[in-house]
């Protein structure tokens, strides 16, 4: 769906309008649930539920990564056009860089339990970090990724199309477009320490770990392009976010005695990412129609 996406609806560079990018997005959101019908159909109401709830932590967690996203962009002024492509190529990566990261979860989960004591103590950091860590303290510009990529090849001083490479005589030389690229990838390897034991304290079954965590970024891209203009709205968005993962990495690091029942987890979940959204837009609400008043 991907590709086809690209290759035929997409293939010439473009900024996607809103109505676009809407469409797109509730293509992806009813993919994601049509899948997880199948899931309660097939396996059950238990894998159902324990879908469900993986899916809405990563949906969740993906709108966060949508901040540094707009920060990323608007850092190497990346005409809007062009962050389609980028986008679309940082998913492909990062389905295959989040296979590799749950097959490893779940061969050191079944050989080591107590790597679930380690996940657990990751989220509650993250929970703790999410709280307190504004998005203006990352610096894309340190990334050590894109000093190594700066190193390895020479690059031209200004956007050529949407390339990611040029070639110049003998000469083959990057783009800053690919520069975004290596970002965006390095910066979500950051978000799948996270978001990956997130999920594995939902559930050890590698296949609904994998499918909840990968139809929950197929629609980023889209999503990115509908939220972008409106995502400092979602002010108290990463508060509810932090308090998700501080308790889900509590459930996992209790289970061995008391598992919290999945059912619980998804209406907690549900509650604190659903509750922290509408706070957020009720009291940006009020907070313009006070301004809009004094003037």
């Amino acid at each position: 769906m991907l590709f086809i996406d690209l290759g035929f609806f997409n293939k010439k560079a473009h900024k996607p309008s809103l109505k676009e990018s809407i469409i797109w997005s509730i293509v992806w959101i009813s993919c994601g649930l049509l899948f997880n019908a199948g899931v309660f159909y097939f396996q059950g109401n238990l894998k159902g539920m324990e879908f469900l709830t993986g899916y809405i932590v990563e949906k969740a967690l993906s709108v966060d990564n949508i901040f540094v996203f707009v920060l990323v962009f608007s850092y190497f002024s990346v005409p809007m056009e062009y962050q389609h492509k980028v986008l679309f190529w940082g998913i492909i990566g990062a389905l295959f860089m989040r296979a590799s990261f749950i097959l490893l979860g779940t061969v050191l989960i079944k050989e080591f339990h107590f790597i679930l004591y380690i996940f657990g103590a990751i989220l509650v950091y993250g929970g703790y970090k999410m709280m307190f860590q504004n998005d203006e303290q990352i610096d894309p510009g340190k990334n050590p990724f894109l000093k190594l990529c700066r190193r390895i090849f020479p690059v031209t001083p200004n956007y050529i199309g949407s390339n990611f490479f040029i070639k110049e005589g003998m000469k083959i030389m990057a783009t800053p477009l690919l520069l975004v690229l290596v970002v965006l990838e390095t910066t979500d390897l950051l978000f799948a320490i996270d978001s990956i034991p997130a999920v594995f304290a939902i559930t050890q079954d590698a296949f609904i770990v994998y499918t909840s965590n990968i139809f929950a970024i197929l629609g980023l891209r889209a999503l990115y392009f509908v939220l972008a203009g409106v995502i400092d709205k979602f002010v108290y968005l990463k508060y509810g976010l932090s308090i998700v993962l501080a308790f889900i990495g509590v459930k996992m690091l209790i289970i061995d005695i008391y598992k919290i029942p999945t059912s619980f987890s998804l209406m907690i979940v549900s509650v604190l990412i659903a509750g922290s959204t509408v706070l957020s837009l009720f009291i940006r609400k009020d907070e313009e129609l006070a301004v809009n008043s004094e003037q």
